[in-house]
């Protein structure tokens, strides 16, 4: 038998921000080193194994990899390179999210209410940031859309919504579309069915993606109308959604029971109705015999024109 070798890999770890002083090297090692420092870490390889799974190589890339994902999930709140806000509005249970680039301060509003828009910009001004735009992940059923009333006191915001939608806004967006502020972006995603308009928008840097009502924790948007297909909907969230990786933080437009964000491996495994099979989901979807929207008169038409249709009247 051959004499093991020991290969030494230097590893540097930076820590930034509030992430403090938790750093991962990689999931196979599990090894977390608590201190700003240069590690050295021995690795057994031997001369019949050229191919070590401990390589250069990949010991970055998961390292990179399992920092990006913690670096997320410890920073809310906000850190040297983003700020990230979940706002929600009591009465429709929407979330809305305000990103932004710390160094630039520009910044996105996602899914913003009318009713909020006061706390919204006290918010963003408190944090001094540029609100750049204003995005809806799609026409909205049961609130009016606050990108009206931010466009008209915030005056470098401009609205954003899907092209197919046909409804009023600035900027038209499409598959493939990126978004930017700052030193990041979100990636525009097509994930029609509970509209012809929805949107997801995915933050590749920070594993996370919104997800609008096409995947809700646990659940998902009603497809019985407003342009509904529940076919459509299972396959727009198994292509466009469910492909990401499993650890990616998925945060909805809405949620009822209390949770604020799940997985893609989470919905995978226990939605209760994107884990069933194509032919399952729309026979469920097809027997949810759902109430009918209380806002939906008043919200389309506002929501069609950037939620600018009877404003004051919409307040009340």
């Amino acid at each position: 038998m051959q004499n093991t070798t020991l290969g030494t890999v230097l590893v540097k770890i930076f820590a930034s921000g509030t992430l403090g002083t938790r750093q991962q090297l990689c999931h196979s090692c599990s090894l977390c080193f608590r201190r700003r420092s240069t590690v050295t870490v021995s690795l057994s390889t031997s001369s019949n194994n050229k191919s070590s799974r401990h390589s250069d190589a990949a010991i970055r890339s998961l390292q990179k990899r399992r920092m990006s994902s913690d670096r997320f999930r410890m920073n809310i709140g906000g850190e040297k390179d983003f700020i990230f806000k979940q706002l929600l509005d009591y009465k429709s249970y929407t979330y809305t999210y305000l990103l932004g680039d710390c160094l630039s301060r520009e910044a996105v509003l996602i899914d913003p209410v009318i009713e909020m828009a006061d706390r919204d910009i006290q918010v963003i001004k408190d944090l001094g940031l540029n609100l750049k735009y204003a995005v809806n992940t799609h026409v909205h059923a049961d609130h009016i859309t606050g990108s009206g009333v931010l466009k008209k006191r915030l005056k470098d915001c401009k609205s954003m919504i899907a092209s197919v939608s046909q409804a009023k806004a600035d900027i038209k967006l499409n598959e493939g579309d990126l978004i930017k502020f700052g030193g990041h972006e979100l990636e525009v995603r097509s994930t029609p069915g509970h509209t012809d308009g929805c949107l997801s928008y995915v933050w590749h840097d920070k594993m996370v993606v919104f997800t609008g009502d096409a995947v809700l924790i646990r659940g998902c948007g009603r497809t019985d109308f407003q342009q509904g297909d529940a076919g459509r909907l299972y396959d727009s969230v198994h292509k466009k959604i469910f492909v990401l990786p499993k650890d990616y933080i998925i945060y909805p437009a809405h949620d009822y029971t209390g949770q604020t964000s799940s997985t893609v491996g989470e919905e995978i495994r226990y939605n209760s109705r994107l884990s069933k099979t194509r032919d399952e989901f729309i026979k469920i979807m097809k027997e949810l015999n759902l109430p009918y929207p209380k806002q939906i008169d008043k919200a389309l038409p506002a929501n069609m024109v950037c939620g600018i249709f009877d404003e004051e009247e919409a307040k009340n």
